[in-house]
């Protein structure tokens, strides 16, 4: 089931530029602090965590301080962001730190970082079974199929595992929608999916009871010229009808336009962000490997 006609080799491209993506970071901080509040309300102790989506791995650190006994994976399907990670942490590691790092188990953990992965969230290179949580914070909206990511991760949870998870939903860049629909009829923006629609995904996947929340969280800005950057920042427009940016400068023009239209009394230009937050828990299977139904027999205890 398509969620939208994305081109995953153009998202790839998009996020090969670690430095074109870092403006909008302040966003995904954001929606990450809140994802945290969330999961400290679950009291799990994973042995092994995957962050997937893990862009340029500013989450990964903060996995480790809460488990920080437990083995951290990062995955995502540009190899530039996971190159990056080596990058930062090779030079976090100073010679004092490096010394250190012979003495102190946490330190070495930290000069060790995080195991990194390069593949496709619907195709996740890991064995089935084998992580406890699934950590995933702005990234499962830009895959043309989440019910298959879905299926996947499901895949390589363990039983009573936890997926948890954050993605835009339909009201997202509503504002840039409408001012795009003043100039052409081409799609500018992703027809980001809706809340409950990724509820029912999850159902069909075999996740047990998910739980979904939905808050909105608006931007002003005094330039279009910033407000577009930052839409850029986020990743642009991987849709594979996409027109290959707009019909000359009369249309950056028209587009400029409709936006400055929709400044509000204190001047000011809105973009809205609809964040979609969900969690669900891999139930105990009711079938065996063969298909065969499992029923479970509580007998009362022998008192005597």
């Amino acid at each position: 089931m398509l969620s939208a006609p994305i081109d995953l080799q153009l998202v790839r491209q998009l996020f090969s530029r670690p430095e074109k993506i870092a403006p909008s970071n302040f966003l995904r901080r954001e929606i990450a602090g809140r994802m945290r509040e969330k999961l400290e309300l679950v009291k799990i102790q994973p042995a092994r965590v995957l962050d997937a989506g893990c862009g340029a791995g500013a989450d990964l650190p903060d996995l480790q301080r809460m488990y920080p006994e437990t083995q951290v994976l990062g995955l995502d399907a540009a190899l530039p962001m996971l190159t990056h990670i080596q990058q930062q942490e090779h030079a976090a590691m100073s010679a004092v730190g490096r010394l250190l790092a012979k003495w102190t188990p946490a330190a070495l953990r930290s000069e060790q970082g995080a195991t990194l992965l390069c593949g496709d969230f619907a195709s996740v290179p890991l064995a089935p079974q084998s992580v406890d949580l699934i950590w995933s914070n702005l990234a499962l909206h830009w895959h043309p199929q989440p019910d298959l990511v879905f299926a996947e991760w499901r895949r390589i949870l363990r039983t009573e595992g936890l997926l948890m998870f954050s993605c835009f939903g339909p009201d997202t860049l509503i504002e840039l929608r409408d001012a795009f629909a003043e100039v052409d009829s081409t799609p500018h923006v992703l027809p980001f999916v809706d809340m409950h629609d990724f509820g029912d995904m999850l159902v069909n996947a075999g996740f047990a009871t998910p739980v979904m929340d939905m808050e909105k969280i608006t931007l002003t800005y005094q330039d279009p010229h910033k407000l577009l950057a930052d839409v850029r920042a986020l990743g642009g427009n991987p849709l594979s009808t996409r027109r290959q940016g707009l019909s000359g400068k009369n249309a950056y023009h028209a587009l400029h336009a409709a936006l400055e239209r929709q400044r509000a009394a204190d001047g000011r230009i809105k973009l809205t962000f609809e964040v979609v937050y969900g969690h669900a828990f891999r139930p105990v299977s009711r079938k065996t490997a063969a298909g065969e139904s499992i029923v479970r027999f509580d007998f009362p205890k022998n008192r005597d």
